[in-house]
């Protein structure tokens, strides 16, 4: 069974749609939606694995200009 997370990404100002193509472009991302409120991108991707998404939010996300915060929560069912 893959492991479900789902991220909440705050980016620089200007930068929402750049962050955004560039997440839709990743496999792993099953959803990227541009949202109002204290986020401006919420992200569902499904991996592996527990160490798989270690891996993605700190060597690809956080490799994406514009991205300045993100916040991981993941699904246990």
């Amino acid at each position: 069974m893959a492991t479900r997370a789902y991220i909440l990404i705050e980016t620089a100002v200007g930068k929402t749609n750049n962050v955004s193509l560039s997440l839709k472009d990743m496999e792993m991302m099953k959803s990227v939606d541009t949202v109002t409120g204290p986020w401006d991108i919420i992200a569902v991707a499904e991996v592996d694995d527990l160490p798989s998404i270690g891996e993605l939010i700190s060597e690809k996300l956080h490799a994406i200009d514009g991205i300045v915060k993100t916040v991981t929560c993941l699904a246990y069912r």
